[in-house]
């Protein structure tokens, strides 16, 4: 049901089930799949791909013009995948000519009131943005990641898959995988074992990336002995991967934190 009070624009393509209630405005280009569900007041900005099931609450603005100073009106991309909830205020950016032209949110994350996502960034899947968490322009963060209330992340940083940052923590770094992170700077402080468990990982892996934790922040070690080293291991434990393939492309450097020399 289209409330007659939504503004839509005609270019917009908009299944039929789809639910948009008073004072929402659709604009130019946009697609809106099965099942969507767009509260009052919400504006979805131009070129925006919106999934199916998705829940959109009063006053979002989902898709709006780049936050960025060489933005001059080029056509650029949003796209959000299925069963996102997006709450009261949140704020996701299209991408910029300038950058990947488009920013990517996937399927099954939850945005907390007065989230931000800005131009060019990637979301993955099962991503939780707690009230007012933000990230910059260009930021990934990959699957299961929990950024905390308050917390933020500078551009091109990348936080890693099952991941959780404390709140208010401030990100300069790229977050391995797997890590408990807080602070300002942030930096870990331990595995992410809660939200391990809460996901179903062993026993047996659990420890081994513990194992693989008191590893990466040892001081007296260099990065190539212990990528030599997290790379034998990976032949056994395949969450070890994910760290490696970080270690390998990161463009920010990997925060870490201070550890006693054994």
């Amino acid at each position: 049901m289209i409330d007659s009070n939504a503004i839509i624009h005609p270019s917009a393509h908009i299944a039929e089930d789809v639910s948009i209630a008073p004072w929402t405005t659709i604009g130019a280009n946009v697609v809106i799949e099965s099942g969507t569900r767009i509260g009052s007041h919400v504006t979805i900005g131009d070129n925006t791909k919106i999934g199916t099931n998705n829940t959109i609450y009063a006053y979002a603005s989902v898709g709006s013009d780049p936050q960025h100073i060489s933005y001059k009106g080029e056509k650029t991309l949003l796209e959000v995948g299925d069963s996102n909830i997006i709450r009261e205020f949140t704020t996701i950016n299209r991408g910029t000519a300038t950058g990947r032209g488009i920013t990517r949110v996937g399927s099954q994350n939850y945005f907390m009131a007065y989230a931000h996502v800005a131009h060019d960034c990637i979301i993955g899947n099962g991503v939780v943005f707690a009230n007012t968490a933000s990230v910059a322009g260009h930021v990934r963060v990959d699957d299961h990641a929990i950024l905390g209330a308050f917390s933020g992340v500078h551009q091109y940083c990348r936080v890693g898959a099952y991941s959780f940052l404390g709140r208010a923590t401030k990100i300069y770094q790229d977050i391995l995988p797997f890590m408990l992170v807080t602070g300002n700077p942030g930096i870990p402080n331990g595995l992410n074992t809660v939200g391990l468990k809460r996901h179903g990982f062993t026993k047996e892996s659990i420890q081994a990336l513990k194992k693989a934790y008191s590893l990466l922040h040892r001081r007296d070690k260099k990065w190539i002995e212990i990528r030599t080293i997290l790379a034998e291991w990976s032949e056994n434990i395949e969450e070890i991967k994910l760290i490696l393939e970080m270690i390998d492309t990161t463009s920010r450097g990997i925060a870490r934190s201070e550890m006693k020399v054994e």
